[in-house]
């Protein structure tokens, strides 16, 4: 009875509390509980949806552009092979996987097949060329033969497309190198989930083992100890939201978490996490992605990175900037080894290999090794983008930036540089001013271009720019020696434009201690070494830099033609008509002077140096192509005189020294020394000019012959290896120049009692006639004419020059070229025998006639 009655008092408790319940939720209080909860999930479900779709739109937006959808991208130019040229079929596969290319037929870029002896090359839509396809074939490692798949015949040549430099670096400096999945080595995959999220491909978007083994440790430790995101929620955090650290951030990143997990497969998940990643810093660049890692630490292509390599990269991830390689090496090579062991742990590598990478030392490219990324030449691309295209917004929007950049040249002025560099600093040591003194490091510049085209084909403004940014291509500088052809060719001009005295390499001038006077000054200025010569030929003081006969023959010709004559060539208008102008006493750049040697090295024609190619919008239609910027500035006889002159130097002059270290193919410079040490010279295919000093104008104090010209040796004998650039052929006399064997003591034709005799180059019509008064009037020489018959010269003054400079014939216009090779011709035939010598009792005996 007990029992019966606690049940029924338990049962009318509980009817009495759901009765309570009853009433309070129909009371008023109960319907504004109801409606407030109803509300309450009614403003969540609003707001997942609202969220939902505003994350969904976004992820689908960034999906849609890629990773680096607002990335302009810049190439080199374009590779040339040809049939004979020494290259393996592997080579010419790496060029155009570095070009974008793949042996997927969809490739937008183009793509290749390999066969045994052969290559074939299918550009796609968005190749540079969109021309025709082309079959290679190899005989072992060199090209037998190349077809042009059009109309199956067969091309001597073929252009590779042009490689990628850099992905034009954002407002933020970082660089990119955008990879597929498909491009990365398994080696590269193993490491990254090894170090970062070992379950990737199994989880959903979150690991529940790792979130409580971080939960764990954390409560553990009392920190925060280990984290619990995966590659995902990385990608969602890095790729979509910004760094502020709330629960709506944390929420965001699990919402979109869950929508990439939906929308992506695990390998286009990796992809995105593998571009974005930040991976520390170069110089003054941020890195992002494996693509560009690869490049900036090890100069390789990421398809190219072996075990070790591939899990130092990975273990960069946690701990970019703790771990630079470049300032820490021994904690990234601890870091790497840790993921060996997890990669290890995994099943990944057996123990063989991973006691072999743990044993390999960390090799990293040269801090000063910047030839593939080419660092001071995208900065003068990019700000001439800014410039000249103000209303494209190349961060912001996609763009393809073809610039005239050879890689291989590129290479080579690194090199060249590098170890020219070298011997300047031990040259540097060895001054009594240096010695137990630290001192800046000397700085370097070299630009070569094209003569023909002014397209720029290397470029590197420093020896790191690491260190500094500062691009001395453009810097200003006083070129000295190296404006003197400059004043030389504006006296040459003279045969042309007329003057009070009409100017040849024979005519003659005295080299001695001068005062010279301008505006009432004094100006005393010195030959090198306090070293005088006398009287000289203008070829003489020329070749051997002479400054007070320098000085004479810009008094001759007049200051204000020398400076006009160099400004028309390109260079600035800050130089003045003074007598110091002669010695390059006025500031202008590396840049100007390779932009003016063009008038001499393509005879007479000032080219504007450039280096942007063509731009391309995203879907392929030509925003930008460059058309070269010329005009005729030289007559081509001047030009040819002036080559002929600069070749002296090399020949005989301040620069006879590059011919000791084994460049002997055709070609014409001049040094250079101010403060700088200077040297520009060309071939008939390549110019180049590089400068060397200090970056606080402070002296050098070394000649450009033995700091700039080595480093100019050095870079044209590696550019000589190179199909463009390996046929420097002899420069071409124009119609209408002729050679006379002269007497180089008087500049006047010689006689066979001359000691010494020297063929000489004129305008047709200058040269002078008569004997060398030296040695006795006993006939002229011999004299060669380049392209036409020439009728009796006009009539010249005793000192050789044309006594009537107005004399048509000095202008006549030149018919069809007989010389072969345009090359003076120093054997001749005297016009006249020479006389029979009399004996002593003959000479005896005239007295008493």
């Amino acid at each position: 009875m007990k029992k019966m009655a606690g049940k029924k008092n338990g049962l009318k408790v509980r009817v009495s509390k759901n009765a309570r319940l009853t009433r309070f939720i129909m009371g008023p209080a109960g319907k504004v509980v109801l409606v407030s909860f109803v509300l309450l999930i009614t403003a969540g479900v609003l707001s997942f949806t609202y969220y939902y779709v505003k994350y969904s739109r976004l992820i689908d937006q960034k999906l849609k552009g890629g990773p680096f959808a607002n990335t302009s991208k810049i190439f080199a130019g374009p590779r040339v092979i040809g049939v004979g040229d020494e290259i393996s079929p592997a080579d010419v596969v790496m060029d155009l996987r570095r070009s974008g290319y793949s042996e997927s037929r969809g490739n937008p870029m183009g793509w290749f097949n390999t066969r045994a002896d052969a290559i074939e090359i299918f550009p796609g839509p968005e190749s540079y060329f969109r021309e025709e396809a082309g079959v290679i074939k190899f005989a072992g490692n060199r090209i037998s033969q190349i077809i042009s798949l059009q109309d199956n015949t067969d091309r001597s040549q073929f252009q590779l497309e042009p490689q990628l430099i850099t992905n034009l670096f954002d407002r933020n400096r970082e660089k990119r190198r955008l990879v597929k999945y498909a491009d990365m080595p398994k080696v590269l995959v193993d490491a990254v989930i090894s170090a970062e999220d070992k379950r990737f491909f199994q989880h959903a978007g979150f690991d529940p083992f790792r979130i409580v083994k971080a939960v764990y440790s954390d409560l553990k430790q009392g920190r925060k100890a280990e984290g619990a995101s995966t590659l995902s929620m990385q990608l969602a955090r890095s790729f979509w939201l910004d760094n502020e650290k709330n629960w709506k951030r944390k929420a965001a990143e699990v919402m979109i978490t869950l929508e990439l997990e939906q929308k992506l497969s695990k390998e286009e998940i990796f992809e995105f996490y593998c571009n974005q990643i930040d991976l520390g810093r170069r110089g003054t660049f941020g890195i992002r992605g494996f693509g560009e890692a690869a490049q900036a630490y090890f100069g390789k292509d990421i398809r190219q990175l072996t075990l070790p390599e591939a899990a130092m990269l990975a273990g960069l991830v946690q701990r970019p900037s703790y771990y630079n390689p470049f300032r820490h090496p021994d904690r990234i090579r601890e870091r790497r080894n840790v993921v060996l062991s997890l990669m290890r742990q995994n099943g990944y590598v057996t123990e063989r290999e991973y006691a072999l990478a743990c044993d390999t030392p960390v090799q990293l490219v040269s801090t000063g090794s910047e030839s593939a990324e080419a660092p001071y030449f995208v900065d003068l691309v990019n700000d001439d983008l800014q410039s000249h295209f103000q209303d494209k917004d190349f961060q912001a929007t996609t763009y393809r930036i073809y610039t005239t950049l050879d890689l291989d040249l590129q290479r080579a002025a690194v090199e060249a540089v590098r170890l020219g560099m070298q011997n300047v600093d031990e040259l540097l040591k060895k001054q009594r001013r240096h010695r137990n003194v630290q001192f800046p490091e000397a700085q370097v510049a070299l630009i070569a271009l094209d003569p023909h085209t002014g397209a720029i084909k290397a470029l590197t403004g420093g020896r790191n720019y690491g260190v500094s940014q500062l691009n001395r291509i453009l810097a200003m500088r006083q070129p000295g020696s190296s404006f003197k052809p400059f004043v030389y060719a504006a006296a040459m001009d003279t045969a042309i434009e007329g003057g009070a005295r009409i100017l040849t390499p024979a005519t003659m001038v005295v080299d001695e201690p001068t005062t010279f006077w301008y505006d009432n000054k004094p100006y005393e200025p010195g030959n090198f070494k306090h070293e005088y010569y006398g009287q000289v030929t203008l070829r003489q003081a020329l070749a051997h830099s002479m400054n007070i006969a320098t000085i004479k023959v810009a008094e001759m010709v007049g200051y204000d033609a020398v400076v006009q004559f160099a400004k028309k060539a390109g260079l600035n208008e800050d130089i003045a008509p003074t007598p110091a102008v002669a010695l390059g006493a006025y500031d202008t750049t590396p840049l100007e002077i390779a932009g003016a040697y063009t008038v001499f090295a393509n005879q007479g024609i000032y080219v504007k140096p450039n280096w942007i190619s063509a731009v391309r919008a995203q879907n392929g239609s030509m925003v930008y192509q460059n058309q070269a910027e010329t005009r005729q500035v030289l007559d081509p006889r001047v030009a040819y005189l002036m080559v002929n002159m600069l070749e002296e130097v090399l020949r005989s002059g301040t620069a006879a020294a590059v011919r000791a270290r084994g460049f002997n193919v055709p070609a014409a410079g001049k040094t250079g020394t101010s403060r700088d040490g200077w040297f520009a010279g060309f071939t008939s295919e390549l110019l180049c000019v590089v400068w060397v000093g200090f970056d606080d104008n402070r002296e050098l104090n070394l000649e450009g012959a033995h700091s700039a010209a080595p480093i100019w040796a050095e870079f044209m004998k590696r550019a000589l290896q190179y199909r463009a650039y390996r046929n420097a052929k002899q420069f071409e006399a124009p119609d209408g120049i002729v050679s006379v064997e002269i007497d180089p003591e008087s500049g006047m034709p010689a006689t066979p009692f001359c000691p010494k005799t020297k063929a000489e180059v004129f305008i047709a019509g200058t040269q002078p006639v008569g004997t060398c008064p030296l040695h006795g009037d006993r006939g002229p020489g011999a004299t060669h004419v380049a392209g036409w018959e020439l009728p009796a010269p006009p009539q010249l003054a005793q000192n050789g020059a044309p006594a009537n400079p107005a004399d048509p014939r000095l202008h006549q216009a030149p018919a069809a070229a007989t010389a072969p090779n345009g090359k003076p011709d120093s054997a001749h035939e005297p016009d006249q025998k020479p006389q029979k010598r009399k004996g002593f009792f003959r000479r005896l005996m005239d007295v008493f006639k």
